[in-house]
């Protein structure tokens, strides 16, 4: 055997728990470093609350005296219909999913059943899916003719801002990137121009600290500086994360994507996890599926996905942004 030929079709139901809820929610979601809105209500609203916040008073007569009801905001994330597809050469896809197969220790490959062979695909598609969705949450541009351009990403609403300027912004020249000491500048710095209610929130843990790829290498060189015991040590045996007083440094791995948009290349991002937000649909709109199946006239194995998808920025305030001019 060296062709899988037998389609399969996910709808409704099978479309949310088999494909899409292993993919945005638990630790799946977590890794993705932002708040995940899955299978709500399109619109989909989230709902922001700022009640009074001196309300303590002293109790003397009765009657109300709360004054005015607690004010509250909405953001609606734009949700956008998305398409993601695949082709494969029929023998390097019997090879991929093999693969997938062959590295599990409870599996006989002398009798393999269709739910396996199931899985494996699923879990092929699903894990391109992923990607294409983590990379459009950041870089993806509407205004684009190619490229990630199905949704606005996070960056395209900063630099949108910037023009505005609505949270701090601190830019640096290339050359800062080549002195490890620059990276606690900029972490400083954007702590300090920080909104008090960003640094207030520091006690929920929920604070990080989003960078390039470059400004991650830099600060972990700033670490290996470090004439400790505990730097030679990790520089030996590497680090599974960083942070900086607490706060996690997250790597948001775009250095494919970047180059070939107009966004910053090279970038710090303090703010609340909760503060960005993803939102994927496959429930509220018709013909939402994932289909896999074998073109015998093109000797092709095809993978489609069609869900609806969009991310925004809940209150531009709560940033605190450096970038490379």
């Amino acid at each position: 055997m060296s062709l899988l030929e037998n389609a399969k079709q996910y709808v409704g139901a099978e479309l949310d728990t088999i494909f899409f809820r292993p993919l945005l929610t638990g630790p799946s979601a977590q890794e993705l470093g932002v708040r995940v809105l899955y299978n709500m209500p399109v619109p989909t609203t989230v709902q922001l609350w700022d009640g009074q916040r001196d309300i303590l008073q002293k109790h003397t007569a009765k009657g109300w005296s709360g004054g005015q009801v607690a004010k509250k905001y909405q953001k609606t994330i734009a949700l956008n219909r998305v398409k993601a597809e695949l082709g494969f050469a029929a023998a390097d896809y019997f090879s991929l999913v093999y693969e997938k197969i062959a590295a599990r220790a409870d599996v006989n490959m002398d009798d393999l059943t269709g739910t396996e062979l199931e899985q494996a695909e699923t879990a092929l598609f699903r894990q391109a899916v992923a990607e294409s969705i983590r990379a459009t949450m950041w870089v993806g541009d509407t205004s684009a003719t190619t490229g990630y351009n199905t949704f606005n990403g996070f960056l395209k609403t900063i630099n949108d801002c910037l023009i505005a300027e609505p949270f701090y912004a601190l830019p640096y020249q290339a050359s800062d990137v080549n002195d490890p000491a620059k990276i606690i500048e900029i972490f400083d710095a954007l702590w300090k121009n920080a909104d008090t209610r960003l640094q207030d929130m520091k006690a929920e843990g929920q604070l990080a600290f989003f960078v390039t790829s470059d400004l991650y290498f830099l600060y972990e060189k700033y670490l290996d500086s470090k004439g400790v015991d505990a730097a030679y040590t990790d520089t030996v045996n590497g680090r599974q994360s960083l942070s900086y007083h607490g706060i996690p440094v997250i790597d948001v791995r775009l250095g494919n994507y970047l180059a070939n948009t107009s966004h910053h290349k090279s970038f710090c991002l303090l703010t609340d996890r909760r503060n960005l937000v993803l939102a994927v649909n496959t429930s509220d709109f018709p013909g939402n599926e994932v289909r896999m199946w074998y073109n015998p006239d093109e000797m092709e194995n095809r993978q489609r996905a069609l869900f609806m998808a969009g991310c925004d920025i809940l209150d531009e305030s709560l940033l605190a942004y450096a970038y490379c001019e």
